[in-house]
């Protein structure tokens, strides 16, 4: 036992090492609870950043803008520019070109056309001439048909899959015919104005099985609109001339309808939005009616908006943006004295005339407001929460709001 001592070994008391124990386990204890209030409150910390930095881009509004780069134009002044497929596809008299956000181009379409509009529908685009004979049915990939009719062109409605209905007027007597992607025709029929009124917009939901016809009836000395339902699948086979259904509004005129969907359609009258759904005979479910006549129209997939005066010495608009549903989602004055209205790939708003422009969220925010020294065509979204590109007198600018 003496030669244990004398190396340095003594004995302890059981009491004591387990009060060792207790004391090191709660020294650890509060380590670990120091660690985790400390990972909790960095966590804590970076959400509440995160947050506020959202919040106040949310709700800022830029005044000026820094150009990220900028491409010299030749268009002539009668250039339109669309949104087709995330990139640009712009046309006049002499043909169609299509490229991206940097103006690389992807193909182009020669042609003549006294007076060329589009319409576009997924990775489908058509480009009609108005009154002419001439269409050119377009595809993300290149030009897949062209149709020359015999009649004066009126309206054309493209579908997601590619087929393409085509209104057409001629010695009072209008005609409706569809074509697939490649020209080639489908169907037809004839709608007799002295019986039926005259048409004013048509439309054809993506999987081309549904059709909806607007007509405007201002004989007897009154005005009533008919929208008429066609059918060309399992359903409309066993109608007259596949029509599965009409409904008429006294004293209205319905000069818009589309279908937001396969199965809804919207009619959008001089004072009433009309909502119409089902899968094989659609059904008036919902009708939004107003006091003030409206005065513009804009929509996309998921939203629709309406501007109509407010009648104020400030000469303001109002503007109401509403869900598929027709749920109110947004109100906003302005008073720009504006030339167009339309919604941005981002769910933006966005009003401009020759020199202005203004964007809106839809939160109701004002996020850009400018007065440009050169003629303003076009915006586009670009990609980001403050990135566009300005189509402008000349040049093509992508640029980052400041």
């Amino acid at each position: 036992m003496a030669d244990i001592r004398k190396r340095g070994f003594h004995t302890v008391e059981a009491g004591m090492v387990e009060a060792n124990v207790e004391e090191m386990e709660k020294k650890i204890r509060l380590h670990r609870k120091k660690i985790a209030v400390g990972i909790a409150s960095a966590v804590v910390f970076v959400v509440l950043s995160v947050a506020a930095a959202g919040l106040y881009f949310a709700y800022k509004e830029y005044r000026r803008y820094e150009v990220i780069s900028e491409i010299e134009r030749n268009d002539s002044e009668a250039t339109k520019y669309e949104n087709f497929s995330g990139n640009i596809l712009r046309y006049n008299n002499d043909g169609a070109f299509y490229a991206d956000m940097s103006d690389n181009p992807i193909w182009n379409q020669a042609f003549e056309m006294q007076n060329p509009f589009a319409d576009i529908c997924g990775n489908y685009a058509a480009v009609a001439d108005m009154q002419g004979n001439q269409i050119y049915i377009m595809h993300t990939s290149g030009v897949q048909g062209e149709i020359v009719t015999n009649k004066p062109i009126t309206a054309v409605c493209m579908a997601s899959q590619g087929t393409l209905a085509v209104l057409t007027q001629a010695d009072g007597t209008s005609y409706i015919e569809l074509f697939n992607k490649n020209g080639e025709n489908l169907a037809s029929g004839e709608i007799h104005v002295a019986n039926s009124g005259y048409p004013l917009d048509i439309a054809l939901s993506g999987d081309a099985n549904k059709l909806a016809l607007s007509i405007l009836d201002i004989s007897k000395g009154r005005t009533k609109t008919t929208i008429a339902f066609y059918n060309f699948g399992s359903a409309g086979q066993t109608e007259i001339d596949n029509m599965v259904g009409s409904y008429s509004y006294d004293d209205a005129i319905i000069p818009e309808i589309s279908f937001v969907s396969n199965d809804r359609m919207i009619a959008f009258g001089d004072s009433q939005v009309i909502f119409f759904d089902g899968k094989q005979s659609p059904k008036q479910q919902n009708v939004l009616t107003f006091e003030t006549e409206i005065r513009s129209i804009f929509f996309e997939a998921d939203f629709f908006g309406l501007v109509y005066d407010k009648g104020d010495a400030d000469g303001s608009h109002k503007m109401n943006v509403y869900d598929m549903d027709g749920n109110l989602k947004m109100e906003q004055k302005f008073t720009m004295d504006y030339q167009n209205i339309e919604f941005l790939a981002s769910h933006e708003i966005c009003v401009r005339n020759e020199y202005e422009c203004e964007i809106y969220t839809l939160r109701g925010v004002k996020k850009f407001a400018y007065k440009f020294d050169d003629v303003l065509y076009r915006i586009f979204s670009g990609g980001s929460h403050n990135r566009y590109t300005f189509i402008l007198n000349g040049v093509m600018e992508r640029v980052k709001l400041k």
